[in-house]
């Protein structure tokens, strides 16, 4: 029986995961759609549209979906009232509401299977499989110089190189995590480097954890780019050419010397550890490490008090949060 698993793209913001989901949409049987922001914020809202067994909230939360102005629904392209309507006329979770806006992309290209990007989804692996407990994930590992000289570039990156290098740092540790804790079906890892370098070989290998069959369309994504990919983003225009190795190591010239001595003397283990060799820079000064320290633990400390109120909030949900909508999704159904 061929899968229908949802699949999940993460990693550190430009590891590469843009130029994965146009490979995994350049699939045959797989849509990977355009960034979208509901499922995280739908999740921390769900108390606003109360118990979806109730037809009138599942409308209400459909609506909210297709018309807020910060979800992105737009990008899917689809129609609004109709996607409502599917959501009301569907099962009563939340997971299968937010479930069924993605099949309906899907199937706007004959496709049986759908997956999701965002980067910082690394974090909300717990949340995602509370919503989709068959849930596979990917997450692309990119040379954490590589990724730090990437963000400071961005329009859209507010933070200093500090939080860049920790925002690396803490995508790397979450994989560890998700790599111990995860069924072997449920989690995969690879690098950028080797994606760019053997992409059939690499492709190959994750079709195999996904359950699918490799199509040669996968390694030549460009020619789904500039339908998936949003013209506004131009920071996205390399997924447009050739699959490359060109930008591997480009950190070299696009990093400076001060730069590159804090991602080394931070990073050096988690690099070291997933095959990246240190230049030799010299240790960066103690305020530098200092800065990245105190970056991270902001980070952390906000982290931990949102997990805390959530798991607190779980003990008064409104109604089921599950998707049911998979084959799996429903076989745990039938065993309740």
């Amino acid at each position: 029986m061929q899968s229908d698993r949802p699949i999940f793209v993460i990693g550190c913001p430009r590891s590469g995961t843009t130029m994965l989901q146009l490979m995994l949409h350049s699939h045959p049987r797989i849509a990977v759609p355009p960034e979208t922001r509901f499922v995280v914020p739908g999740y921390y809202r769900r108390f606003v549209f109360g118990d979806l067994r109730e037809q009138g909230n599942r409308r209400r939360l459909g609506r909210w979906i297709v018309s807020d102005k910060d979800s992105k629904f737009k990008e899917l392209r689809l129609e609004g009232e109709k996607v409502v309507e599917d959501i009301v006329a569907g099962p009563p979770t939340l997971g299968s509401a937010l479930g069924i806006v993605f099949r309906s992309y899907a199937e706007q290209y004959g496709k049986s299977r759908w997956g999701d990007k965002r980067p910082s989804y690394y974090h909300h692996v717990d949340l995602l499989l509370r919503l989709f407990p068959d849930a596979q994930f990917v997450h692309l590992i990119r040379d954490g110089r590589d990724c730090v000289a990437s963000l400071k570039e961005m329009p859209w990156y507010t933070k200093d190189i500090f939080h860049a290098v920790t925002n690396w740092a803490e995508a790397v540790d979450y994989g560890r995590r998700h790599a111990r804790n995860l069924p072997a079906d449920s989690y995969y890892e690879l690098r950028y480097e080797d994606l760019t370098a053997y992409p059939e070989t690499e492709l190959g290998k994750l079709c195999d954890f996904l359950g699918e069959e490799y199509d040669p369309a996968m390694s030549e994504p460009y020619h789904v780019a500039r339908m998936a990919i949003p013209e506004h983003k131009v920071w996205h225009s390399n997924t447009h050419g050739d699959v490359t190795t060109a930008r591997t190591g480009s950190w070299k010239a696009r990093l400076e010397p001060w730069e590159i001595a804090v991602c080394e003397t931070v990073l050096a283990g988690r690099l070291t550890a997933n095959g990246y060799e240190l230049s030799g820079a010299p240790k960066a000064p103690r305020a530098h490490v200092d800065a990245c320290a105190a970056a991270a633990s902001k980070r952390r400390w906000a982290r931990r008090r949102k997990a805390l109120r959530d798991r607190l909030n779980r003990f008064r949900e409104p109604g089921p949060v599950a998707a049911q909508l998979t084959t799996r999704q429903l076989g745990e159904l039938a065993k309740v």
